[in-house]
């Protein structure tokens, strides 16, 4: 019998875990437009643009369920439901904007290796050179 403080993890590899959940298409997205602000469903959907609104309200909802976003509903006419990051959503911010960076300076890069690699050039051997 386990302990009151030992729990079975789901996925016992903290890796893989995390980066199953928020390296979707669209977590990274909403947390990055819930940075410093609280923001309500439609305009979480404007800013990012391109999501639909099955794919906004299931990944707030997953992001809600780890701890990453707060949702808030106010019990008014007509209801209004308010997202905003938790400080766990918040102590990713800063990973994540480092892993954006990394990404903008070295998109140009990995895209040029891509069209190597598709036209039967050896993109790796070009990077490593």
């Amino acid at each position: 019998m386990k302990g009151k403080d030992e729990f079975a993890f789901e996925q016992p590899c903290p890796i893989r875990d995390i980066l199953d959940r928020i390296g979707d298409q669209w977590s990274l997205l909403v947390l990055d437009a819930l940075d410093g602000r609280t923001r309500r469903f439609n305009e979480l959907l404007r800013d990012i643009g391109d999501i639909s609104k099955q794919m906004l309200s299931k990944t707030l909802k997953r992001l809600e369920q780890d701890g990453f976003v707060r949702r808030t509903l106010y019990a008014q006419v007509p209801l209004r439901v308010e997202y905003a990051l938790t400080d766990l959503g918040r102590s990713f911010l800063g990973p994540l904007q480092g892993l954006v960076c990394w990404a903008d300076a070295h998109h140009k890069a990995i895209v040029l290796a891509r069209r190597r690699y598709a036209n039967g050039g050896d993109a790796l051997a070009d990077a490593v050179l």
